[in-house]
């Protein structure tokens, strides 16, 4: 049955058209915010090759199976449409539209609606119609190219920056102002057009800024916030593990020299010429005890150093667990719902959802008898 009120977005019905990565995370995060979210999955899966249990960004959703190559599956996702305030969709450009779910078939069944694409290369552009991934993306805006040591290739940050930085969160962004609109008086549905690319370059306003006004080299490793800083930087421990620095303020800078040991030895910051000394001054320091031992020197300091954990250690970290930061669900330990809410608050309510299993569910909750019909593959209700 329907989950009880949870979230700022409760009342508002998603459709999401199954596939991977930024799609199933946009849609994740308004489910997380409280939208009941039906995700259509097709016959054979969507690709992502995991075990649908373990799928985290499918929590807090339904799924409902359906073969949009058929007339009858067609006719089910638009009649989920005519119900819905938001659709998801991350085909390539003009898939959906010859599938017969496209903006035109849409908004005709429901005026209001937000149709939410997205895309890598965005639905119109030289490249729109080609295959791409995050690291195409991210490279061609410039924001790949800032990243890594100036002596080496660019960094790859897993698919954080372009998929769900410049993707998943723009998306958002677009359908809630989208909603927004189509709730006011006057007002009416409309296509929100996220793109990868659009995203993850409005991620570099500040550095073009600083570009601009020659505060910025084009070139990594170089600036104050890409490394190029001795004081801006990570360091490896006696163990192995490393430590990261971000002491740009001057304050902040003469509590981690001295919390480091290195107060009286070490040359002026503001002398660029000596940033190679300090550089090795500072490594050198840090190679003489372990991660935990300076974790525990820098603790509570304002110093701005912390410890580089892994994914499994960050759970633990004393602060992000006496903020519930991780919660565990299912057995799964997975990211809490953010941002946070005083009076709405968002909850981990659903384990993610099994392709069709919410069938009966759903063609109850929004009043689609006509979602019953068998499918291929579909479990029993």
């Amino acid at each position: 049955m329907a989950e009880p009120d949870n979230g700022p977005l409760n009342g508002v019905r998603v459709v999401e058209l199954a596939g991977i990565g930024p799609g199933p995370f946009a849609a994740m995060l308004l489910a997380d915010l409280g939208a009941d979210v039906v995700r259509v999955d097709r016959p054979g899966g969507a690709g992502l090759g995991i075990d649908p249990a373990y799928d985290v960004t499918n929590r807090n959703k339904r799924s409902v199976l359906v073969d949009l190559k058929s007339p009858d599956g067609v006719a089910q996702v638009l009649a989920l449409v005519e119900r819905a305030d938001v659709l998801v969709e991350g085909y390539r450009p003009g898939v959906a539209e010859r599938l017969g779910v496209g903006p035109e078939e849409c908004l005709a069944r429901n005026p209001r609606l937000v149709y939410g694409r997205m895309t890598g290369w965005g639905q119109q552009g030289p490249l729109a119609d080609t295959a791409g991934h995050d690291i195409g993306y991210i490279a061609i805006t410039g924001a790949l190219g800032m990243i890594g040591p100036p002596d080496g290739p660019p960094a790859i940050p897993a698919n954080l920056l372009g998929d769900y930085a410049g993707g998943s969160l723009y998306l958002v962004i677009g359908v809630l102002a989208a909603l927004q609109h189509a709730r006011a008086e006057g007002g009416k549905g409309q296509v929100v057009d996220a793109a990868i690319v659009d995203g993850t370059a409005h991620l570099t306003a500040m550095i073009h800024g600083m570009l601009a006004a020659g505060g910025w080299q084009d070139r990594r490793g170089a600036n104050l916030l890409d490394g190029g800083t001795p004081f801006y930087g990570t360091y490896e421990t006696a163990d192995g593990g490393y430590m990261a620095v971000g002491a740009l303020e001057q304050r902040f800078y003469g509590d981690f020299i001295r919390l480091l040991g290195i107060e009286e030895e070490a040359p002026g910051r503001d002398d660029l010429a000596a940033w190679g000394a300090l550089r090795t001054a500072i490594a050198a320091r840090f190679k003489t005890r372990t991660r935990e031992e300076w974790t525990a020197v820098f603790q509570e300091s304002d110093a701005c150093v912390a410890p580089v954990l892994s994914l499994r250690e960050a759970p633990r970290h004393p602060h992000l667990a006496a903020r519930g930061t991780f919660v565990e669900h299912g057995g799964i330990t997975q990211p809490a719902p953010a941002p946070r809410f005083s009076h709405t608050p968002g909850a981990v309510r659903r384990p993610p959802a099994r392709p069709g299993a919410d069938t009966a569910e759903i063609a109850r909750d929004w009043q689609i008898p006509g979602l019953l019909a068998p499918s291929p593959d579909a479990p029993a209700p």
